[in-house]
């Protein structure tokens, strides 16, 4: 019988794999555990030459996972969180307490970050640790205060408050000045969110609501995908092509100037939505975290 403890690639090469695959890019991985990018690199060789196997596949100014190394990814990633979770509970006694609160990755990059900086200075005495992840976290079990949910009302855990709705709107940097996507598909490259979980928030089905169906309106000049829904917004903000936004994750960029609508249909509702689900022992430090989300919510339209 093998050691499978033996059998295990080195934790660092593991850490640095997850890092890439959550950006799928090696420069803002690199960015993210500390090291050089040429660094980071030879770490995810030395992983697959372990392996014997590729994880990634390099292209030009891209990288894509091996059937392998998405397969990696998604049970790494999860250990990798849930072991970092545990770690937070075994802190001292005497440190300060501290506020958790969970979301998607995507949600989490794109509407909670932004403003947690204005929290922070609103009230310094409260220290808040963000739990980024894709997965339905437990809150009584994993200790953690609150997260934001994004589902079906059906689904919504029992007692979640309702933030706001979702709405799709195509969008993309200014400086490619699209006008209406739709019916300029051959000109530009999509980006796309591969989750075929998620089908809603993919390409074909809002071209499908617009009425761009068949050869009639051709194919788009090429497809970039990636498998974060934050990596998808980053790509439009570089003007690499156009995206299927989350408005309610993208208004403020949109109002910024930095993103600009791509699209003469109008923008698309779903019936999922963003629920704030708060842990049943929430002290009073929890309970002002919590009252600023629900303001910061009911500051968007939707």
């Amino acid at each position: 019988m093998s050691n499978r403890l033996l059998d295990l690639p080195p934790l660092d090469l593991l850490r640095s794999f997850v890092a890439v695959g959550r950006r799928m890019s090696i420069t803002l991985a690199a960015h993210d555990v500390c090291l050089t990018q040429s660094a980071l690199s030879r770490q995810i060789q030395a992983l697959e030459a372990s392996l014997g196997y590729p994880l990634l596949v390099r292209g030009y100014r891209a990288i894509e996972f091996t059937a392998q190394g998405r397969r990696l990814f998604r049970s790494a990633d999860a250990m990798l969180e849930q072991l970092g979770e545990v770690l937070d509970t075994l802190q001292p006694g005497g440190a300060r307490p501290t506020v958790t609160v969970s979301a998607s990755i995507g949600v989490t990059a794109l509407w909670l970050l932004p403003r947690l900086n204005a929290f922070q200075q609103a009230a310094p005495d409260i220290d808040v640790r963000v739990a980024a992840s894709n997965r339905f976290a437990d809150l009584e079990r994993e200790q953690i205060d609150m997260a934001i949910r994004y589902c079906r009302a059906e689904d919504a855990p029992p007692g979640a408050l309702r933030l706001f709705g979702e709405t799709l709107v195509a969008v993309a940097h200014p400086s490619l000045q699209v006008q209406a996507i739709e019916t300029q598909l051959q000109q530009h490259t999509l980006l796309e969110f591969d989750d075929v979980s998620r089908p809603w928030l993919q390409w074909p089905a809002w071209l499908r609501a617009a009425g761009v169906a068949g050869v009639a309106h051709g194919k788009p000049r090429s497809v970039l995908r990636f498998n974060q829904y934050d990596q998808v917004v980053q790509a439009a903000l570089a003007g690499q092509g156009v995206a299927l936004a989350r408005l309610p994750l993208v208004r403020d960029l949109l109002e910024q100037g930095r993103l600009a609508p791509a699209s003469a249909h109008p923008a698309v509702p779903c019936d999922y939505a963003y629920w704030l689900h708060t842990r049943t022992a929430a002290d009073a430090n929890a309970e002002v975290v919590r009252d600023w989300i629900i303001e910061q919510a009911a500051s968007m339209a939707g």
